[in-house]
């Protein structure tokens, strides 16, 4: 028994090499390489999902708006008009509350604010964002979107 306990204390301990090391890092570079853009990917797309649902949210609410208000709020206004009570004498029935419920968000999901034009040029009313760079036009993630492309 004796011999058994020093054999195993005398047993000298293994660590890992440099090479097993290196490998394992490239291992997990490559699987990191082939697996971010497709998380990436899913990301853009869920921000752009989140601005057609803000989309048709705006929508609804300025409907509820008119029907309340008859006319929808002036570009002036804009879709703060949704969230506090403009001070306009003529309107008269605004909801208190608001018409955005609890979320009451008016930014896109790149932090910017959606823009409000009425009366529209691509129909009673427009609403859009510039999309992720903030600036006209762009491809992807980047392009515009308004309330007259929803499907």
């Amino acid at each position: 028994m004796t011999d058994m306990n020093s054999f195993l204390r005398r047993r000298p301990s293994r660590g890992f090499t440099l090479i097993e090391i290196m490998v394992v890092v490239v291992i997990l570079g490559i699987l990191a390489a082939l697996v971010a853009p497709n998380v990436m990917r899913r990301i853009d797309d869920a921000q752009i999902t989140k601005v057609k649902q803000d989309l048709r949210a705006f929508e609804t609410a300025l409907n509820l708006y008119k029907m309340d208000n008859y006319k929808y709020p002036t570009t002036e206004q804009g879709l703060k008009a949704l969230i506090t009570q403009p001070n306009d004498p003529t309107v008269r029935n605004w909801k208190q509350g608001g018409y955005l419920g609890n979320s009451g968000q008016l930014k896109d999901p790149w932090q910017n604010d959606y823009l409000y034009v009425y009366p529209g040029q691509h129909g009673e009313y427009d609403i859009y964002t510039l999309g992720a760079d903030g600036q006209e036009g762009g491809e992807g993630v980047n392009a515009d979107r308004g309330n007259w492309q929803t499907e």
